[in-house]
């Protein structure tokens, strides 16, 4: 939980830029990892840190980014638009000028560094209210600094300002200690240092990195250590990769801990939406998109991928099953290499069996969908078994129709039910039928041609077929 010194700081979150190194026609603060855009992890991290407000510093795809962050955060967000991207000090006075009653301690964060932790922002604002500092900042360390600032530190160890890579001196650029560009302001402060920065430097652009030098001029600068693999930007689609499997292997861990059955934590691949509670398994390979929902109990076996799916508990999903917006019931099973498509309702102890695809149909407790079978558009009762190579003939080229097969019904292997069409309760389907009709309750429909057996007549078609072959 926030101290009572965090309950009034607010955070400023820069997402303006372009992102030309991502090749990408999307606005780079929207590309996603683990299901969610860049800006919205870092606008999470801030919330959850306790931040009072979140003011966005928008550009660039400034109606997409705007539609993102609203459409998962409503009145949390607040957009600040950059008309001219001119720099870091630039962004921060659109926002600071767009509200001139922001008070206590500001935040400043960037759109495109997802891998925050909620701890980093605590300890950074408790730190600098505690030292009554104009100014924070998170400082790292890197054997290869090359493309940061510099921290300058003097004689006594006291961060004394921040030089960019392409101002540096040559000692400068020796200096391993980078900055990563994470402050807390006094909003008093910040006010009056951005209104005398200059673009006195390589790229003329005002530099945010300028206030550090104002405030170490005023009093002390405090710093905290920062592990770069936390505080790293994404610049282009390697970077996304890099910065989605770190986040993949937290979740993963995340989820382990809590209790959860991870067979692999470097191939899990979960959104940020999904809850899966202790006691579920979840095998190598999975992939878990969306709003998932997974029950104590439930195992979902290797290369399996969900969708919007919610899977009960005890429920048993067998290897490289594919499901969308559907949901399997208590104790159900489905696969392998079974398809759900939207919309499918699987009862408790139901069944969808190998190679089987469903659609808008419900299965009801304890019935069967075996192997190499197409459901769609079904209402299916408890009781039910369907035979293998069954097929719900459900489109006629205009409409879609619907199949009912009423509790206790047995259907044939290799059937087709051409809807609309109901099978009533206790009925039988023989192997091989045609159903274009309704079949009574407790009947048995047959459709099937007489079978006639032509003695000898194998023999006599082989030696012709061999003729021909060889005149």
């Amino acid at each position: 939980m926030p101290t009572d010194s965090q309950a009034t700081w607010s955070a400023i979150i820069l997402a303006a830029g372009e992102g030309t190194r991502m090749k990408s026609s999307r606005p780079k603060v929207l590309h996603e990892i683990a299901g969610r855009a860049l800006v919205s992890w870092v606008v999470q991290t801030a919330l959850d840190a306790g931040a009072a407000r979140c003011l966005v510093v928008v550009g660039h795809g400034a109606d997409d980014v705007e539609r993102e962050l609203v459409t998962r955060f409503g009145k949390r967000v607040e957009m600040v638009l950059q008309p001219e991207r001119r720099g870091t000090g630039d962004a921060v006075r659109c926002a600071i000028e767009a509200d001139s009653k922001l008070r206590g301690r500001l935040v400043v964060l960037y759109g495109d560094c997802p891998l925050i932790p909620v701890q980093l922002l605590h300890d950074l604002v408790d730190n600098s209210d505690r030292a009554g500092a104009n100014l924070g900042l998170v400082t790292a360390t890197l054997a290869d600094p090359s493309g940061y600032g510099r921290i300058v530190r003097n004689g006594a160890g006291d961060v004394q300002r921040v030089v960019e890579d392409r101002d540096c001196s040559d000692a400068e650029r020796t200096v391993e200690e980078v900055n990563p560009g994470l402050y807390a302001v006094q909003a008093a402060f910040l006010r009056e240092a951005i209104a005398r920065l200059t673009p006195d430097n390589a790229q003329g652009q005002l530099y945010l990195t300028d206030v550090v030098e104002l405030a170490a001029q005023e009093g002390k600068v405090v710093d905290l250590k920062g592990d770069m693999a936390d505080l790293t930007g994404v610049n282009d689609q390697r970077d996304l990769a890099m910065a989605a499997s770190t986040r993949r292997r937290r979740m993963a861990e995340e989820l382990a801990r809590s209790g959860v059955g991870v067979t692999d934590l470097d191939t899990l691949y979960i959104d940020a939406g999904c809850e899966v509670e202790p006691g579920a398994v979840l095998g190598a390979n999975v992939h878990l998109r969306g709003q998932c929902v997974v029950r104590a109990g439930a195992h979902i076996d290797v290369g399996c991928v969900l969708t919007d799916v919610i899977v009960d508990q005890d429920a048993n999903v067998l290897p490289y099953t594919v499901a969308t917006d559907s949901t399997i019931g208590e104790g159900a099973q489905v696969g392998p290499f079974s398809h759900l498509r939207p919309q499918t309702h699987l009862g408790p102890r139901s069944k969808v069996g190998n190679f089987s695809e469903t659609k808008k149909t419900t299965v009801g407790k304890g019935s069967k969908v075996n192997h190499l079978s197409y459901v769609g558009d079904g209402i299916i009762g408890e009781g039910v078994n369907i035979g293998a190579g069954t097929i719900f003939c459900n489109y006629d080229g205009e409409q879609k129709h619907t199949t009912v097969l009423e509790d206790g019904v047995f259907i044939g292997s290799d059937t087709q039910l051409v809807a609309p069409v109901t099978i009533k309760k206790g009925a039988y389907v023989a192997s091989g039928t045609t159903v274009t009709r309704d079949v009574p309750e407790d009947a048995l429909a047959v459709s099937r041609p007489k079978q006639v057996n032509k003695e000898g007549y194998a023999a006599r078609l082989r030696a012709r077929l061999r003729s021909k072959k060889n005149p």
